[in-house]
């Protein structure tokens, strides 16, 4: 999740507290509640429906609020850096250099306009060489060093079986549009998704300098390419399964296996040098190895060029960046594009995060946020153990399995304790595409220098002022940036109940990914192994079917219904999350106090502070692909689901029978 600039447009962005004087301190208070609706019926709206029927979604976001939409005005504190930082001079090679000489060549739209789309044409003279498969093999990998492969998927990564190396790893591409159903569901919403699409294609074609009617038929061959390689790909769920994708093959095996692919010739190219690779989807990469030869080489050319267009325009002239948001504006129901300034500012925190990162950490991050949060982090582990004793259908052996597991996590906090090294990327003011293809270049060659080598366990796997959170299993490791840790997430000015219920329940949902569905598949170093006896992990199972079951039936805009089984981890996350924190705030001072503060109890407040971190507002059309293609719910139910599984909040609002969120107690869902 992401930041903002000033504390004042946060609390304009999220309307959740309003302070006290500077002298008060740990004092927040709660303003904006619908007192017109029944906490019982739906606590998203009671909480937050004041703000959310007042605040318009600017025209240039696809949506407003908390969550990811802080990384709005987050955006806005990283360009005044920017924007201070590039009007000076500052030596050579430096960090100032590097961060502010990129912003200015993103910002100089007068030679990017000028150069037209003249930056692609090396890239499309070489793919114009292609001969035969050799040839178009060799010209992917060349591709894949500079950041913009097509049909290859390859990184390197931590063996799941032995997660103290990296491995090199194999998964399924190729395609344009946000996943496989994409291209073969017929309702109205797809196909006019689909259209889109094949228009944008058509265009980037156009502005290449040939006839409508040659973009139109380049367009259609390439999705046509896409749609083969996309009925080859698993879906959303059935990636899920973390097992199925665990395929260490023999590199000599598995030449044999895909004779066209000739993988000890591609992964040569690629520089990796291995005898071995886990092909995450084996039958993607069967069903490419059949295509390398039914598809021909004039139509795979094509499908290059198609895909260098589709991955590049936003770095060219104004015409492609436009051809891009014409079909974003369809996909997502954003307005307006956004300022240049802002698309900027995200290019440097995706390309060279780590230096803006760390002009960001002096300026805003204090200390004494971590060091509140890291006694955060402890009570919640304390709670989480407390819990995994209590629980009546888990064994006592695989109980200590799981403490073991929790004992052993690393928890990181703000930021790296080293930051990366770009000293190998030349950022010229006057060069944009040559500054984002040498970032490009510089992280595939970070990224391959790990082949083979023990896991960092240090890395970080996002920048810190990004407005997120997250746990790694193979590392098994929960982070917390320093862009998350601010409000309405966290507030060093605020009471253990808003704090708890804001950055507490995030850190409890991330102690809990370690014992999600997919979490609770590796063990304490990070392997995937079974440490569980088989009748507990039954009881699991079935316990996360009932989650499965009942967020299928939650409905968003009308009949559209949740993807209970691509959302289990995050909703059991989120279930167990909540009652952690709880738990850990009940052993704070305030937390066993009977006290009411601005009226309210502190577990009323701490219920409205969760609600308050899933303050969220969307276009339909976004909402519309975020259930489609998102693994968390949408906000509404991050707060209305958690909660009717909860007694706790039952008995803090006095929820009744004949309330819509009501549940009869033996059908609360409690997973941990």
């Amino acid at each position: 999740m992401k930041q903002f600039f000033f504390f004042s447009l946060v609390l304009l962005m999220c309307g959740t507290y309003q302070r006290t004087s500077a002298q008060t301190a740990k004092r927040v208070v709660i303003t904006g509640i619908d007192t017109s609706k029944k906490p019982g019926d739906d606590f998203f709206r009671y909480a937050n429906g004041i703000w959310y029927d007042t605040i318009p979604i600017p025209d240039s976001q696809t949506g407003v609020g908390s969550y990811s939409f802080m990384n709005y005005p987050q955006r806005k504190r990283l360009q005044g850096i920017l924007d201070s930082i590039s009007a000076r001079k500052s030596p050579a090679g430096s960090t100032d250099q590097k961060v502010g000489d990129f912003y200015a060549s993103g910002m100089d739209t007068t030679t990017i306009n000028k150069r037209g789309y003249q930056p692609l044409k090396p890239i499309f003279a070489r793919i114009d060489a292609i001969s035969d498969v050799s040839s178009l093999l060799k010209a992917e990998a060349e591709q894949q060093k500079a950041g913009n492969g097509s049909f290859i998927g390859f990184y390197v990564g931590p063996d799941d079986k032995q997660s103290t190396v990296n491995i090199a790893q194999l998964s399924q591409t190729g395609i344009g549009l946000p996943e496989r159903d994409y291209y073969f569901k017929t309702d109205s919403s797809t196909v006019r998704i689909q259209r889109a699409y094949q228009n944008y294609l058509t265009r980037l074609f156009e502005l290449t300098g040939i006839s409508t009617t040659v973009a139109r038929n380049n367009a259609m061959v390439a999705y046509g390419i896409e749609k083969q390689l996309a009925a080859s790909h698993k879906t959303n769920v059935e990636l899920r399964d973390v097992k199925a994708n665990y395929n260490k093959l023999s590199v000599a095996d598995l030449s044999k296996k895909y004779p066209t692919l000739n993988l000890t010739t591609l992964l040569k190219d690629l520089g990796a040098k291995v005898d071995s690779v886990n092909v995450g989807q084996l039958a993607y990469y069967e069903k490419l190895n059949t295509m390398l030869k039914s598809v021909s080489i004039p139509d795979w050319k094509i499908y290059l060029k198609a895909n260098t267009l589709t991955s590049y325009s936003n770095f060219l002239s104004q015409p492609f960046v436009d051809a891009s948001f014409a079909y974003t504006k369809i996909l997502t129901g954003q307005a307006t594009k956004q300022t240049r300034a802002e698309e900027m500012t995200q290019a440097v925190d995706r390309s060279i995060g780590d230096a803006l990162a760390q002009l960001y950490v002096k300026k805003y991050f204090p200390e004494s946020a971590k060091k509140r949060m890291a006694v955060l982090v402890d009570n919640l582990k304390k709670a989480f153990e407390a819990r995994i004793d209590r629980l009546e259908w888990m064994s006592d052996s695989t109980k200590t399995k799981a403490k073991d597991k929790l004992h052993a996590f690393t928890e990181k906090i703000g930021y790296p304790d080293k930051w990366r090294d770009y000293s190998l990327v030349t950022v010229k003011r006057d060069a944009y595409f040559e500054n984002r293809l040498a970032a490009s270049k510089n992280n595939y060659v970070y990224n391959l220098n790990k082949l083979g080598k023990p896991v960092d366990r240090t890395e970080w796997h996002t920048t810190p002022p990004t407005v997120t959170a997250y746990n790694n299993p193979p590392l098994n490791e929960i982070v917390f940036p320093a862009g998350i840790l601010q409000p309405p997430y966290f507030d060093v000015n605020a009471d253990d109940a808003l704090n708890y219920g804001g950055i507490g329940m995030v850190i409890g949902h991330e102690i809990t990914h370690s014992f999600d569905d997919q979490g609770a598949q590796y063990d304490k170093s990070g392997n995937v192994t079974n440490w569980w006896t088989e009748s507990d992990y039954t009881k699991f199972k079935a316990k996360t079917q009932q989650v499965i079951d009942q967020y299928s039936s939650f409905t968003v805009l009308d009949s559209l219904h949740i993807k209970g089984a691509l959302t289990v981890g995050e909703n059991t996350a989120d279930i167990a999350g909540v009652a952690i924190a709880y738990d850990a705030f009940k052993l704070t001072e305030q937390g066993k106090s009977t006290a009411t503060l601005d009226g309210f109890t502190a577990d009323q407040r701490f219920f409205i502070s969760i609600a308050r971190i899933w303050r969220v507002k969307t276009r339909d059309a976004f909402l519309n692909m975020y259930v489609n293609t998102n693994p968390h719910s949408p906000a509404m139910w991050r707060v209305n689901g958690p909660l009717m599984n909860f007694t706790p909040f039952y008995k803090a609002f006095n929820i009744q029978p004949g309330d819509k969120m009501f549940k009869p107690e033996k059908d609360r869902i409690t997973v941990w």
